[in-house]
């Protein structure tokens, strides 16, 4: 079982340090390997005047010291061809943003790296139109490919999950993973900022095992009401540990 967690964007070392210890705690509990996932920089947030985050230098130097003192796997998101090279130093995943996920330059600047290339499907696609980044990626020479779901656009502000999406995908890659936080945004619905439902995330990730999830994707921070990204849709760090209890069922 793949399991990605940490907070939606770089805040701080302490921070990062704080959901780092917790997630050394819960593999040693659980016998599994979570992959800790925070992003350097968000380039598609909803207002010019949102956080962002640190930038590519100072971010993977964060990333890279939480790798080195806790031993985990890092995976971040890059949103332009020249930052994988730079990222794929210290992330052992590379994650394509949904909205890039037709972006040849990006799926092949990432499948170089040699990392492994985690594709989200992007909101606006279905689970089989997925088949053709995940070819970008094998024809550019790397064959680690994961497909993320995340839900799909289908009214304003607002997702929905079709959850046959998750065994369309394994039609291309044997490792799918459900996006169990991005899957309970509301986009834009909250004044120039993103809006979610926390509350459904452990349904979303339930109902994925039902479907045959390989892996789990959960934005968690240790006070998400004041995050300075996506809080209303991260999970209460204190939560993940009984979460993981009961997929591992």
């Amino acid at each position: 079982m793949v399991v990605i967690a940490g907070p939606c964007v770089i805040e701080s070392m302490e921070c990062l340090e704080e959901v780092a210890q917790e997630l050394v705690r819960l593999n040693e509990k659980h016998g599994i390997e979570i992959i800790f996932k925070s992003s350097f920089d968000k380039a598609n947030r909803t207002s010019i005047h949102s956080f962002r985050g640190p930038g590519i230098e100072k971010g993977m130097q964060m990333l890279g010291d939480i790798k080195e003192k806790y031993g985990l796997k890092i995976l971040t998101d890059i949103h332009e061809s020249y930052q994988a090279p730079i990222a794929g130093e210290v992330a052992d995943v590379l994650q394509i943003p949904a909205f890039l996920c037709r972006q040849t330059d990006l799926l092949v600047a990432a499948a170089r790296t040699g990392r492994v290339v985690n594709i989200k499907k992007a909101q606006f696609l279905s689970g089989m139109d997925m088949e053709f980044p995940v070819q970008k990626v094998r024809e550019s020479g790397n064959n680690n490919v994961w497909l993320t779901e995340r839900g799909n656009i289908y009214g304003y502000n607002n997702l929905a999950v079709d959850f046959r999406n998750i065994a369309d995908m394994h039609h291309f890659t044997d490792t799918v993973i459900m996006d169990c936080t991005h899957s309970v945004q509301r986009p834009g619905a909250a004044g120039g900022k993103t809006g979610g439902n926390r509350e459904f995330v452990p349904a979303m990730a339930l109902a994925a095992k039902a479907f045959g999830a390989d892996g789990y994707f959960f934005e968690v921070h240790p006070d998400p009401d004041n995050a300075l990204s996506d809080g209303p849709n991260m999970l209460q760090l204190s939560e993940l540990d009984d979460l993981l209890a009961k997929l591992l069922i």
